[in-house]
């Protein structure tokens, strides 16, 4: 079944999340990331969690396509 292009744009939406979630949780291996203040690598963290909660609920709405 061919999806509805605002279907389409929810597909490319988590595909793009999911591309920055990994380059995220990428970054909390790099050097870089011990380097910054507690409070950023907490809201990064945050960020993290996050991102991951919104893929998940594109992925429920693209299992309901």
């Amino acid at each position: 079944m061919a999806l509805q292009p605002h279907q389409d744009r929810v597909v490319a939406e988590k595909a793009d999340l999911d591309d920055k979630l990994g380059k995220l949780l990428a970054f909390f291996q790099a050097p870089t990331f011990g380097t910054l203040s507690e409070a950023e690598q907490s809201r990064l963290r945050n960020q993290a969690r996050f991102m991951d909660g919104y893929s998940a609920v594109l992925a429920e709405r693209i299992a309901a396509f």
